[in-house]
């Protein structure tokens, strides 16, 4: 008999498990790349070989191999085993971590973040995550999973020049090293094994249909905003260490200015993000936080040399970049058809970490060649030319991706299942994969009746 799908249900406690435990391996790889951003710059003064372009590309050329290797990664997974290639990846990325931790030289450092970046493993996580979890949860999923990348990146920010402070950067990298380890045994003691494992095309890049996502010019637009974003941060973060103990605060205090920053900026953006979705002026706010983004960058420029002055234009900067980076997601769910989110997600992915790789191998150039202030002012403009993009942007439509198991329905009678589903109240569309079983619906919450779908569900199961 087929077990009935209950689209109010909550989580089974082995999805909970699965997801915990894999937003716990991607947080940890994500701390031990982040941790190194707020103090490399100025570890890195005094190794040899040094140049403030070299300086700038170690700290960013994990993002180069990330994006090279992810969606490779992500499709190797489909072939042979997801939880395979996840372990693959933390193994290179604990190599990594031990190669810049033993390095003296600025070289050593460099190719140790390269290999880091070299085990992508996000895109076979997403996967993983998929075949755990039900169609009607699996939203609730990437949802925890993404939260778990903003605490790491928060805690790391953080946590990087207290940890410094105490066992310099080598320890930092042998900390990311084991910390890899760890994760490793959570691959192969917590995470369950999947009863099974096929290609989920909202959580993974269909190559088939790539063409379809670099066609769609709303999307082009914010895989743009995702690599400007990531550029200015990485670019910022080269100098901004340097600028901050310049201007009188030492190294091991630098944690006194990240953590209010980051808590602080996190609390004014909630109000946004509700009147971005509740009150679905989503453009509205998009555009708002680019804005800031740009005084952001101004201030930096002007107040490069003032204590007060980077602190309050920081703040500023992480006001406006935390908000974008919680709503561009949500614009690629809203602008990607159902079925083409792994695919559009994919791209957006791949542009944020092509952004991190350009933003510190620009950001260190310039800061060498005319000052830290020329790197504020190129972010600026950069941000600018974002704000030109995004204006042009359609107003999104307010529809959500929802999935939901094609067990009960016969595939002779698919289109009248299609049809019975469009006549619900709040769906919009509707794309079936039976080869997945799955059904893709974008809904309108606000006017999805739920009960009615659930009565519909429950016909077809009984039928």
């Amino acid at each position: 008999m087929t077990q009935l799908q209950d689209i109010t249900s909550p989580m089974t406690s082995l999805e909970k498990r699965a997801t915990l435990s894999l937003a716990s391996i991607y947080a940890l790889r994500m701390l031990g790349l982040f941790m190194i951003l707020p103090v490399l710059s100025i570890f890195a003064e005094k190794m040899e070989g040094a140049t403030p372009l070299l300086i700038g590309l170690a700290i960013s050329i994990y993002g180069l191999t990330q994006a090279i290797l992810q969606i490779p990664f992500g499709l190797l997974s489909d072939h042979f085993g997801r939880k395979k290639i996840i372990i693959i990846g933390l193994i290179l990325f604990s190599a990594g971590s031990v190669v810049a931790a033993v390095s003296t030289t600025i070289y050593g450092v460099l190719i140790g973040r390269a290999i880091q970046g070299s085990g992508a493993i996000a895109a076979a996580i997403m996967a993983l995550v998929a075949d755990l979890t039900q169609e009607v949860h699996r939203t609730k999923a990437m949802a925890m999973i993404g939260a778990s990348i903003g605490v790491s990146f928060g805690v790391a920010i953080t946590l990087g020049p207290i940890l410094a402070a105490y066992m310099g950067i080598a320890g930092i990298f042998w900390l990311t090293a084991i910390l890899a380890l760890l994760a490793i045994l959570v691959v192969l003691f917590i995470v369950p094994n999947p009863k099974k494992s096929i290609v989920h095309r909202d959580a993974e890049l269909i190559p088939s249909q790539v063409l379809n996502v670099l066609k769609n010019p709303d999307l082009l637009r914010l895989d743009y905003g995702i690599f400007i974003l990531h550029l200015c941060l990485t670019a910022s973060f080269v100098v901004l260490p340097l600028l901050i103990r310049d201007a009188g605060l030492a190294p091991d205090d630098h944690w006194m200015i990240y953590l209010p920053i980051l808590v602080t900026s996190l609390a004014v953006i909630i109000p946004f993000v509700i009147i971005a979705e509740k009150k679905r002026q989503m453009k509205e706010v998009f555009v708002g936080a680019i804005i800031t983004l740009i005084l952001a960058n101004i201030g930096l420029y002007m107040y490069s040399h003032v204590l007060v002055g980077l602190i309050g234009f920081l703040w500023l900067f992480f006001c406006g970049f935390n908000l974008l980076e919680a709503t561009l997601p949500s614009l690629i769910s809203k602008t990607a058809l159902g079925d083409l989110k792994g695919t559009a997600m994919g791209a957006y992915s791949s542009a944020q970490f092509m952004g991190a790789f350009v933003g510190g191998a620009v950001g260190g150039w310039l800061y060498g060649e005319w000052g830290a202030v020329a790197t504020f002012l190129f972010c600026a403009i950069a941000t600018y030319s974002w704000l030109i993009v995004a204006l042009f942007m359609k107003a999104p439509v307010y529809l959500a991706n929802m999935l939901i198991s094609l067990d009960g329905v016969n595939e002779a009678k698919g289109e009248d299942f299609v049809s019975e589903l469009l006549n619900i109240e709040g769906i919009e569309e509707v794309k079936l994969y039976f080869e997945e079983s799955v059904a893709y619906l974008k809904v309108d919450n606000q006017r999805l009746l739920k009960s009615e779908l659930q009565k519909l569900l429950n016909q077809w199961v009984m039928d």
